[in-house]
């Protein structure tokens, strides 16, 4: 079974239907000259697209009384709910043949319990997940394998619109599959479910089931990893999308460095800058972020950024609104320092800044305490007025997992001290391993008590 699309009016892609067969295939050479082939560029890279195939096992129970722990306890009912399996195929990349590295979307291995990887000779290994990451769709697994073929990430600047590209891709079992085209456009965001977003846009035919697969130039070199295609109909209408190299290599280096992305921060909430607001400031320049709130310990605050200040570029990168600043921020490394580009009363000024990793509006849990790993723990949005610190995610399989904590659950006390942010939740640790691990938690109006041992 294919897993459901994560965006609205997209189709996720795990794997590149076969070609259409009714075509007549073109002679090698017409009058002793040779046709022009990708068949020499793609021996070095079809063997490298693997397949992947993962299993989850799905709790199903036969009423919904059978959730209510009270419940249960009430009636004296043992926990015992029916279980099922969800299979899921999509398509990955070896990047690193030595170390048994495969770059594959998020999507396709996100909540599995098992992982195989299937090769182009038709070797099959069990996979090791290494880390993953939500926000850009994309995920690292390892095999241990001998005479593995690679697609190291070309993540050269240079792409440009109109470039000849291929998708390769390795779906349902069925071996590499390839189509061509052009690169459609640079820089598209507006796709649901991902945080950042900075896509390649292609009209190579991508339909459903390509996640995870290789998008090459003419030259063989891995440009960029396919994910999802805009379809209104379920179908390949031409649209297909792709992240970038130069993303997918700062991800991968930081997964496996440390298993999650460290995120540096401007500490800074913006808007995008309209035509009202343009008239207000008296702006000339379309492009643009608005400055509407900055943290008081932020990097743009202690360089003296305010509320109304237009940044316009950050490290010689233009911004154009509120997603562009976004993508541009997702990618810098914490420690760095970068040159940001701000118009003041119509004119034009720059401040250095050092980036640095804002741990009280995210934080993964295994940074507090090994028991919390898998977890990934966020500050509430303040048109919540709630307090507490939100679960943002809970890796399956994990210990907080099997304690019942979950995604979307509220943290309000840890060994019944109680937790009023995530700057306060952070305050709590180190807890002695000895310890047992007390975590209160408000899931839907509801009031739970998880145990960490």
């Amino acid at each position: 079974m294919i897993k459901p699309s994560m965006f609205l009016g997209l189709v996720l892609l795990p794997g590149l239907l076969l070609p259409m067969l009714g075509r007549a295939a073109l002679p090698a050479e017409v009058d002793g000259q040779h046709l022009p082939s990708l068949a020499p560029v793609l021996e070095g890279v079809t063997p490298a697209v693997v397949n992947i195939s993962t299993r989850t096992r799905v709790q199903v129970r036969t009423s919904p009384f059978f959730d209510d722990p009270f419940f249960r306890r009430f009636f004296d009912m043992p926990s015992m709910p029916r279980e099922r399996i969800q299979q899921s195929l999509g398509s990955g990349v070896i990047v690193d043949a030595e170390a048994g590295y495969i770059l594959t979307n998020n999507h396709v291995i996100d909540g599995a319990d098992d992982i195989a990887v299937t090769l182009q000779d038709g070797r099959e290994f069990v996979a090791e997940y290494i880390g993953s990451d939500r926000d850009t769709d994309l995920a690292v697994v390892r095999i241990e394998a001998e005479n593995l073929a690679e697609l190291p990430l070309d993540d050269r600047d240079g792409l440009r619109v109109g470039d000849f590209v291929v998708a390769v891709g390795n779906p349902f079992g069925l071996g590499q599959t390839v189509t061509s085209g052009i690169v459609s456009a640079l820089g598209r965001s507006g796709l649901r479910g991902l945080e950042y977003q900075n896509f390649i846009q292609t009209d190579a035919s991508i339909n459903p089931g390509n996640s995870g697969g290789a998008l090459i130039d003419l030259a063989g070199r891995l440009i960029g990893i396919n994910t999802a295609i805009f379809t209104p109909s379920g179908g390949n209408v031409g649209i297909g999308f792709a992240i970038p190299a130069s993303t997918a290599a700062y991800v991968m280096d930081q997964l496996l460095a440390y298993g999650e992305v460290r995120r540096g921060s401007l500490g800074v909430e913006v808007q995008d800058l309209s035509t009202e607001l343009r008239e207000a400031l008296e702006l000339e320049r379309i492009g643009g972020a608005v400055v509407t709130r900055l943290g008081p310990e932020s990097a743009l605050a202690e360089a003296g950024l305010r509320a109304g200040d237009v940044i316009v570029g950050i490290d010689r990168r233009p911004v154009e609104n509120t997603q562009g600043l976004r993508n541009i921020e997702g990618l810098l490394s914490v420690g760095s320092e970068v040159d940001v580009v701000f118009v003041r009363e119509g004119e034009e000024r720059e401040v250095r800044v050092l980036i640095e990793e804002d741990l009280d509006a995210r934080i993964s849990g295994r940074r507090l305490d090994e028991r919390l790993d898998g977890v990934v723990l966020a500050r509430l949005p303040d048109r919540t007025r709630a307090q507490g610190s939100l679960i943002e995610e809970v890796r399956r399989n994990s210990a907080a997992w099997e304690a019942g904590l979950r995604a979307g659950d509220v943290i309000v006390a840890i060994n019944r001290q109680t937790v009023r942010s995530l700057r306060e939740l952070r305050g709590q640790f180190p807890v002695e391993s000895s310890r047992e691990l007390a975590i209160e938690i408000r899931r839907r109006g509801r009031a739970y008590l998880a145990v960490l041992k």
